[in-house]
């Protein structure tokens, strides 16, 4: 199962929630109290998040965090990797040469490497300005039509609109 870090999810959460009001301050309470993740991982987080340049930290008594940057300047590959490390889905593709004995003949790695460019790539194209708004459900597919669960709910929204009319 390929799964980020609950560190990672945490941080998306936490810069998602500071971005829906980006010019705002937040202590590491109220976010913690807002996104009811635990304190101490909050401030764990906030901290590396800090040293990461994505946040700036200000001190003092109305101190806190705000993002470092514009929302839409911040890629959910860059959280990740602050959070995370480099993206990669198997260890000989994070650039540590020797760490799999098969690295030498394996006749895989290339094409993990595509797919780790490509998983990669679908982060760098989100931004943080995008998670702040939820997309719209898509319809779910199968063989090119619309699965029958995706088609009834199609059907009676369709009906609904046309009953308010």
């Amino acid at each position: 199962m390929l799964r980020m870090t609950k560190q990672a999810d945490y941080g998306i959460v936490l810069m998602t929630r500071m971005a829906g009001e980006a010019g705002r301050q937040f202590t590491a309470g109220e976010l913690a109290e807002e996104t009811q993740l635990p304190a101490p991982t909050v401030s764990k987080i906030l901290k590396i998040l800090t040293r990461q340049e994505l946040l700036d930290s200000h001190r003092g008594v109305k101190g806190g965090y705000s993002l470092a940057r514009d929302t839409a300047a911040i890629t959910m590959a860059e959280i990740i990797g602050a959070l995370d490390g480099p993206i990669a889905i198997t260890e000989c593709i994070d650039d540590s040469p020797g760490e799999c004995v098969q690295e030498p003949s394996c006749a895989v790695r290339a094409n993990w490497q595509r797919i780790n460019d490509a998983i990669r790539l679908a982060l760098e194209n989100v931004t943080l300005a995008e998670m702040v708004h939820p997309l719209p459900q898509r319809l779910v597919t199968l063989g090119g039509r619309p699965s029958p669960i995706a088609a009834d709910r199609l059907a009676a929204g369709a009906a609904g609109a046309e009953a308010l009319r």
